[in-house]
C-alpha cells in the first residue's frame, strides 16, 4: 500500500468500525425478535449508505489511490484497468472516466455480492434452526458473525490481489471453478439438506479440544461450570468453575466457517469485474454490512423467491465465462452491470408471477 491509499483506507475501516460499534452497543443493544417492518427499514438504511459512498466514488474516486497527476493515474489505470483509453492532455477527463469505471465496478461487485449471499442466508437459517438458537440471540450471533466476516474478507481480498498480480493465471482457475459451481447449483436437485451439528467436522474439532457446556446461557458465549453427577452446573471460578464454551459460541464459528466457504465464490466472482482490491473490498464490506437486516428479511419471505437461486447460478456461469474469455474478449463493466441487473430482475419476476403451488396435507 502507498501512503496516501493507506491513509484513505485507515479512515473507511474506522468508519467502519464506528457504524458497527453505533450499530451493537447503542441501536440494537436490547435483544429483540426483528420484525418484517423493522428488517425492510434496515435494510434500506444499508442500501442507501451503500449509494451514498458510490456517489462519493463518482466525484472523488481518485482520492483513494491519491492520483494527483497524469502519471499516477496512468499507473493505476495500467494495474486496475488497463482497457481505458486515456489522452496525455486531458488529465481531469482522464481521472472523471477512471472515477466513473470505479464506481460502475463498486455498484456491480455490491450486487454480485448481494445476490450470491441470498444462498448463504439460507445456510444460516438452517445452522441456527439445527443448533436451537432463540430468534432473540440471532441478532448477537449476526453481529459478530458479520465482524468475523470482515476480517476474513480483508485477508481474503488483499491476498487474492497479490496472487493475481503475481500469477495471472489463477483468473482461470476462478472462472473453471466458478462455472463448476454454477452447474452444481443449476443442477441440483436437493434443497439445503438440514445440519447435523454434532457430526460437522468443526463441532467434533470444538468439542475434542474445548470444554463445550451443553445448554445456552443467554447471550453469553463463555461460563464457568462444573460438573454434578452426569450434568454441568454453572459455579464461578472460585467454586471450581471452569471456563467452557456455549453453544452460541459454537453457531459464530459455524456461521464463520459456512462464510469462509461462501467467500470462496463471492470474492473471484467480484474479481471478475475489477482487480482493484479496495473496490473489491469496499463492495464487500458495504455488502456485509446489510446481510443481518437482509437475513430477517428473507426469512420472512424465504419461499417467494424460488427462482432466485437459479439467477445466482445463472450469475455465476456468466462470471466464470467471463473470467475464462476475458483476455481474448472484454466485456465492459457498465455491460455487466446490465446483465446482473438483468439476471436479478428475472429472477425476481419469475419468481413474483410463478409462485410455488401449495403442498396438499
Amino acid at each position: 500500500m502507498q501512503l496516501n491509499e493507506m491513509l484513505f483506507f485507515g479512515i473507511f475501516l474506522l468508519f467502519i468500525v464506528g457504524i458497527l460499534l453505533l450499530d451493537m452497543l447503542v441501536i440494537d443493544k436490547k435483544a429483540h425478535e426483528v420484525s418484517m417492518k423493522e428488517a425492510g427499514i434496515w435494510t434500506a438504511v444499508w442500501i442507501t449508505l451503500a449509494l451514498a459512498f458510490s456517489i462519493f466514488l463518482w466525484f472523488h474516486g481518485d482520492l483513494v489511490h491519491g492520483i494527483s497527476n497524469f502519471q499516477e493515474l496512468q499507473a493505476v489505470t495500467t494495474k486496475y484497468a488497463s482497457h481505458l483509453k486515456l489522452d496525455p492532455g486531458d488529465f481531469e477527463g482522464g481521472l472523471a472516466q477512471y472515477r466513473h469505471h470505479m464506481t460502475i465496478t463498486y455498484i456491480t461487485g455490491y450486487l454480485i455480492e448481494k445476490m450470491l449471499s441470498v444462498d448463504n442466508l439460507f445456510v444460516m437459517m438452517m445452522i441456527f434452526s439445527s443448533f436451537g438458537v432463540s430468534k432473540l440471540e440471532y441478532q448477537h450471533v449476526l453481529n459478530w458473525g458479520i465482524l468475523g466476516a470482515i476480517v476474513l474478507r480483508f485477508i481474503f481480498i488483499f491476498l487474492g490481489a497479490a496472487i493475481i498480480n503475481r500469477f495471472d493465471w489463477v483468473l482461470l482457475v476462478f472462472g473453471a471453478f466458478l462455472i463448476y459451481s454454477g452447474l452444481k447449483m443449476m443442477f441440483e436437485k436437493k434443497q439445503h439438506e438440514a445440519v447435523e451439528p454434532s457430526q460437522h467436522p468443526v463441532v467434533k474439532f470444538l468439542s475434542k479440544h474445548f470444554r463445550v457446556y451443553p445448554r445456552f446461557a443467554g447471550d453469553r458465549f463463555f461460563v464457568f461450570a462444573k460438573r454434578r453427577g452426569d450434568d454441568y452446573e454453572l459455579a464461578d471460578k472460585k467454586s471450581g468453575g471452569l471456563r467452557f464454551i456455549t453453544p452460541l459460541f459454537v453457531t459464530v464459528v459455524f456461521i464463520e466457517f459456512s462464510d469462509l466457504i461462501f467467500a470462496f465464490d463471492s470474492i473471484p466472482a467480484i474479481f471478475s469485474v475489477t482487480l482493484d482490491p479496495y473496490v473489491v473490498f469496499f463492495s464487500n464490506i458495504f455488502a456485509i454490512l446489510g446481510l443481518r437486516a437482509m437475513f430477517f428479511l428473507l426469512a420472512g419471505m424465504a419461499d417467494k423467491f424460488r427462482f432466485l437461486k437459479h439467477g445466482v447460478s445463472v450469475l455465476l456461469l456468466f462470471i466464470g465465462v467471463k473470467l475464462l474469455i476475458n483476455k481474448l474478449v472484454h466485456i465492459d463493466a457498465l455491460l455487466s452491470l446490465g446483465i446482473i441487473l438483468f439476471v436479478l430482475t428475472v429472477s425476481i419476476g419469475l419468481s413474483l408471477y410463478l409462485p410455488a403451488k401449495e403442498q396438499k396435507a
